[in-house]
């Protein structure tokens, strides 16, 4: 893997910190879900408060006491059903939520429920995802 940053890639500081050659290369197979990264990064910098962002092989977590929300391209939809670009948004919280939005919802461990959606333009970053973003935050900091 080359030690660059791609030219098509944009890298920008935020209010929390520079974006980190890891999450960008996180991206480097599916370039065009970046902007969306960008996006939802910022949003929950700004509206989760001071968070901890981990790249994995197969996920972006954030993390506050406890892992809150990933970001991933696990595919929840059918490869037809899916937008492109893509990023799957996953969180938890001590109930089921009930919405259309929500792609997949299971309960992990006895009320703890990890929900699944996915996000194919920046417009669906909005107040009601951001609201369980912040919510699935405060659940994680409450845990033991």
């Amino acid at each position: 893997m080359s030690k660059e940053i791609p030219a098509d890639i944009h890298v920008e500081n935020t209010d929390s910190g520079e974006i980190t050659l890891a999450e960008v290369r996180f991206f480097e197979a599916k370039r065009d879900a970046f902007p969306l990264y960008e996006s939802l990064r910022a949003a929950i910098l700004q509206n989760c408060g001071p968070t901890e962002i981990q790249v994995k092989k197969t996920q972006i977590s954030f993390v506050k006491r406890h892992l809150f929300g990933a970001v991933s391209f696990t595919p929840v939809r059918r490869a037809k059903e899916r937008p492109d670009p893509y990023i799957t948004v996953t969180f938890g919280l001590s109930y089921q939520i009930d919405s259309p939005r929500i792609d997949a919802a299971v309960e992990a461990y006895p009320h703890r429920f990890t929900h699944h959606l996915i996000i194919g333009s920046v417009e669906e970053i909005d107040g009601e995802l951001l609201g369980w973003l912040r919510e699935a935050a405060d659940f994680a900091c409450s845990k033991r």
